[in-house]
């Protein structure tokens, strides 16, 4: 823990803090960008880059009367800066960021460090451990109290256990005489955006070692004045209200924000009614916003809450419900736990509408003796017919069981949960969860992996939302997961096939298998996680195929089967040799799995329905 260095006014901020309403500064980002900051780099590079633009922006505050400047700083941590290549320069751009806050301030302000969230998930649901984000947030804030703040500020946090980590991180190495402001964000209902109420989330920032629980950003001021209403009825800690000018529109490819500085400044005047110490504006807001804020409260004084309740218990446990048995899940899900060998083909959406040819295949596999037709999300991040939409014409068409692969790519929190509660009412009871194909612009999101997905889905299973909050229902999906038997970081691969089943995978997919001796390897690694393994098959068509899964999809294949190809000089013996192989490793591993998943090459279905002959 740092002593602070004695030019900082974080004694002085506690004790205004306690003897009237201190108005804060608005948005950063809004004015850099109007002002000509390039909105596809960090706003917080420009601490290093353009420091008169960043001081100009805090002097534009503070003659519209700002008592409280922020740092811009809010996504100066490795995590947000990496992959701008600037993971090396937080210590800088933070340090830079107070020092330019301190030169504007002159001490007629109060410099608050802002911090804001990583802007990955963590463990469960996203890939960052909680150890790797303390020590991302003890990086920053240690710059941040190292450089002189007055106090910090911990904003616009959306997930309560990752604020609670970065408070924890703050206590390592901020000095008790540090005043630490913490704020979240929430939808209009007052709850995260998680579906935790807003009555939990008051609680669960109460019980933080902070002095100051908020909120901010938000889809404006009335909306945040509902949650402060909730919040002010179970807190006696100091609030503070930072809201956006409301919702954006886009003309142009500018943000447009319509809530007015004077409709604005009406809503400071009741946020204080409420027993607010602190008001200023979030995203959208501008110097005319603050300025109307610093006239409307300026002779009023900070109301106590007489209204206060008792805090009550932190948290409240939700009963989880029993999943629904595998066997009774889907027809999929009772041959798996019975034993019974399954025959899968992966069968791709069109990239039109037209799908008869589709279910031709599906009806052409059924009568080869395969049940389920598995189809693929978004294959190659190419534009195709909607998985699901696929998998509801094949089984109302063809009459074939499905298995719907669910990507994250794409889709945040929220839709995730949408389109499975979506996927169990229409009947698509088998579901294989995948992180899905990087798209070719490198442009998609990803606010949870595979085993976030997993896990969100198996909550589901369960009846709670991704908050665990009841739905007072449940869903029925037979969870799958995929792996590669073959990864580079092998070990890597198995810890997070093991996490997948942790958060509830009930059966496997392999990538394509060629190399039977390390295939068998890596089945006894797996082997103490008991999940039916499901094989994937490829019959390659010729041996440019094969060389093709080698080198660009990192296929292992040996080369025996490698010459059997390359010495196959017609397409039509090609076929048959592919063919052959497939058959010999699908008699091979038979007694090894549980089931094999039959790819088609180039959509050579007609290779693959003939590989699964016997």
């Amino acid at each position: 823990m740092r002593s602070l260095p004695v030019r900082t006014r974080a004694a002085e901020f506690r004790q205004a803090l306690q003897q009237r309403v201190l108005v804060a500064d608005g948005a950063m980002a809004t004015g850099l960008f109007a002002n000509g900051a390039a909105p596809s780099r960090p706003p917080d590079e420009l601490n290093l880059k353009l420091p008169a633009l960043v001081r100009d922006a805090h002097r534009e505050y503070l003659r519209a009367g700002a008592e409280i400047v922020e740092t811009n700083t809010f996504g100066a941590n490795r995590v947000r800066l990496s992959p701008y290549g600037l993971a090396g320069r937080v210590r800088a751009i933070n340090e830079a960021g107070v020092r330019i806050a301190r030169e504007a301030a002159n001490d007629f302000a109060y410099v608050a460090g802002v911090v804001g969230p990583l802007g990955v998930r963590l463990e469960p649901l996203g890939s960052l451990s909680e150890e790797d984000a303390r020590v991302a947030f003890v990086e920053q804030v240690t710059a941040l109290v190292d450089a002189g703040v007055d106090l910090l500020i911990l904003e616009t946090f959306t997930d309560l256990a990752e604020l609670e980590n970065a408070v924890s991180a703050v206590r390592e190495v901020a000095p008790p005489e540090l005043a630490i402001v913490a704020e979240v964000s929430v939808e209009d209902d007052g709850s995260l955006a998680d579906g935790t109420p807003a009555e939990t989330v008051a609680r669960r920032l109460d019980a933080l070692s902070v002095d100051v629980i908020g909120l901010n950003c938000c889809s404006g001021p009335s909306a945040l004045l509902d949650a402060l209403e909730k919040f002010a009825a179970v807190t006696q800690k100091p609030i503070s209200a930072m809201p956006n000018a409301g919702l954006p529109t886009f003309e142009n490819g500018q943000a447009i924000y319509h809530v007015s500085p004077e409709y604005f400044a009406q809503f400071a005047r009741r946020y204080l009614e409420l027993g607010v110490r602190i008001v200023g504006g979030c995203c959208g807001t501008t110097a005319d916003h603050i300025h109307a804020i610093r006239e409307a409260v300026s002779d009023l004084k900070p109301e106590s809450r007489t209204s206060f309740l008792e805090s009550g218990p932190v948290s409240q446990a939700v009963a989880a419900l029993e999943p629904v048995a595998m066997a009774q899940k889907s027809k999929l899900g009772a041959a798996l736990k019975e034993g019974r060998f399954v025959k899968m083909l992966e069968v791709l959406p069109p990239r039109g509408v037209d799908v008869s040819a589709e279910i031709e295949i599906a009806k052409s596999a059924k009568a080869e003796g395969i049940e389920w037709v598995s189809v693929p999300d978004g294959p190659r991040a190419a534009p195709r017919l909607s998985a699901r939409a696929m998998c509801q014409l094949l089984q109302e068409q063809a009459g074939v069981e499905t298995v719907l692969d669910f990507s994250a790519r794409e889709r945040n929190v929220l839709t995730i949960q949408s389109d499975l509660l979506g996927a169990h009412v229409a009947n698509l009871r088998n579901v294989l969860c995948i992180t899905g194909d990087p798209p070719r612009n490198n442009a998609a999101i990803a606010e949870v992996d595979s085993i976030g997905l997993t896990r969100i889905a198996g909550n589901l299973n369960r009846g709670l939302d991704v908050g665990g909050n009841a739905l007072g229902s449940q869903t029925a999906l037979l969870l799958g997961v995929a792996v590669n038997p073959a990864a580079q970081k092998l070990d890597e691969e198995i810890r997070r096939l093991e996490r997948k089943a942790e958060a509830g995978a009930e059966f496997v997919v392999t990538q394509p298998i060629f190399d039977l001796d390390s295939f068998e390897a890596f089945l006894r690694r797996i082997e103490h996680l008991k999940l039916p393994v499901i094989a994937g098959i490829w019959p390659v068509a010729s041996y440019r195929n094969a060389e093709f899964l080698l080198h660009e999809l990192r296929v292992p294949i040996p080369e025996e089967p490698l010459k059997r190809m390359r010495q196959a000089d017609t397409a039509e013996a090609a076929h048959g040799e592919g063919i052959a192989i497939a058959r010999e490793m699908i008699s091979k591993l038979s007694s090894m799995i549980q089931g094999v998943q039959l790819s088609a090459p180039f959509g050579r279905y007609e290779l693959a329905l003939e590989a699964i002959k016997s």
